[in-house]
């Protein structure tokens, strides 16, 4: 398992373009002394790990009278 997962992609952030493991594997051990995932940083600014939703549209309810 460790194997694969060192053998997949990294993620590259968008905004300063440092690469991060795709699949990091923890033991037990690790994540209860802290061991953290490596990630882009919380301070920055801009966020596109996650792509905005488009905003729904309302549909008219005659029969509520709207």
């Amino acid at each position: 398992m460790r194997e694969w997962a060192a053998n997949t992609d990294n993620y590259t952030s968008a905004v300063n373009g440092a690469k991060f493991p795709r699949i990091q594997l923890r033991t037990i051990e690790q994540l209860l002394a802290g061991v953290a995932i490596e990630r882009p940083s919380g301070n920055v600014t801009v966020d596109v790990t996650f792509k905005n939703a488009p905003k729904a549209k309302s549909k008219a309810h005659p029969e509520l009278g709207l």
